[in-house]
């Protein structure tokens, strides 16, 4: 779990990096499919990630804005603030975890109850979702994307025959 957590966070990090080489305008720009725009969908993905891993500790939940946080800084400065929440308890994660149930409501008030491990799962899955839809922008606008690659980023380090 935490391998996939770290290779999220490795990638999205190099979105920053390569936003920094992008127009504001660029970055706000509305765009076809996901949330609407590149900081927009990096602002999306970190608000999601931190308010799944409050959710299921039963911690309290707010939705942000993106209007206080339009600027890549600024993001940038939400995703730093969010993970001193969020890294402490992926990295405390352990197999006890996997089948603790979460119950939540849906808006029309069915319960609805699912596996941490699951969850977690979605989160993991929801940010390589979004990565992909970056990718495809970044060809729109003619920069070469951050490449998805886990292979080679020294994510398993420490394991027989690795260096």
């Amino acid at each position: 779990m935490q391998t996939l957590f770290h290779y999220n966070w490795m990638i999205r990090e190099e979105w920053y990096q390569w936003c920094e080489d992008v127009s504001g305008e660029e970055l706000l720009k509305t765009r076809t499919g996901g949330v609407g725009g590149i900081l927009k969908t990096l602002f999306h993905i970190t608000d999601v990630e931190w308010s799944w891993i409050q959710a299921i500790q039963g911690k309290p939940d707010f939705q942000e804005d993106f209007e206080q946080y339009n600027s890549l800084d600024k993001v940038r400065a939400l995703d730093a603030k969010f993970r001193l929440d969020v890294e402490p308890f992926v990295e405390a994660w352990h197999d006890g975890l996997e089948r603790r149930i979460f119950e939540d409501h849906l808006p029309d008030g069915r319960a609805v109850t699912d596996a941490w491990g699951e969850v977690m799962r979605h989160v993991i899955a929801h940010e390589i979702h979004h990565i992909g839809q970056l990718s495809v922008w970044s060809r729109e606008i003619g920069k070469p994307p951050v490449s998805a690659n886990l292979i080679g980023k020294g994510l398993m380090d420490g394991l027989p025959g690795r260096m």
